[in-house]
């Protein structure tokens, strides 16, 4: 059997060309990524609540937060209420362009970026009047890494959405699954923002 042949055989000539990869994963590749950096985040998380808990735990025995320090607990809840809000307003976004209604995508993206950046601005605002500096014992080092770390992702998620919003201006984006990408991906790590502050705030001002 000649080459040629050959290659008839086996679902034809690539003319001098590697045959297109198979794709076993039915996941898009760029969604599988987002998911696998989110995994990573979760872990750069994890040892920064380490370092909080052995500085609770281990470290200081006593009350905490150790006096004289307090927590703006319910300006805190009220970020909370902010931020789980704008969740809701990213899936609408998104629910939106699914539907091709592009003024409700808009809408959405515009509501989730004013939440989100109210809620940066309320915790600046509690930085400012908390009293005490990062310096200021182990309560303070880890109570600004681990708020200060969750304020820098929501401060990524904020230009992630102000991307989309002037995409979503332009015209782009449509109701087919790879024509939102550019929302769907955005709203998947701004969702995880959100669940992650749910786990600070438990941890650090209600536990």
């Amino acid at each position: 059997m000649t080459s040629a042949a050959h290659a008839d055989a086996h679902g034809g000539h690539h003319d001098g060309h590697p045959p297109v990869a198979n794709r076993s994963s039915r996941v898009d590749s760029r969604l599988l990524g987002i998911y696998f950096f989110i995994a990573s985040e979760v872990m750069l998380f994890g040892s920064f609540f380490t370092a909080y808990f052995f500085a609770r735990v281990v470290v200081h025995k006593g009350p905490w937060p150790p006096e004289p320090f307090e927590l703006p607990v319910y300006l805190a809840l009220l970020n909370t209420i902010i931020l789980v809000t704008s969740s809701f307003s990213m899936h609408w976004a998104l629910q939106s362009i699914k539907r091709n209604n592009r003024s409700g995508l808009i809408a959405g993206l515009v509501l989730t970026f004013g939440l989100g950046l109210t809620f940066l601005l309320i915790q600046a605002t509690e930085y400012t009047r908390l009293g005490f500096a990062p310096s200021d014992t182990a309560f303070g080092s880890t109570f600004y890494g681990l708020t200060g770390l969750h304020g820098a992702h929501v401060f990524i998620g904020l230009n992630l959405l102000l991307y989309a919003l002037v995409r979503a201006a332009r015209g782009h984006y449509g109701p087919a699954p790879h024509d939102h990408l550019g929302v769907e991906l955005p709203g998947i790590y701004w969702h995880f923002v959100d669940v992650m502050w749910i786990v600070v705030y438990t941890t650090v001002y209600v536990l």
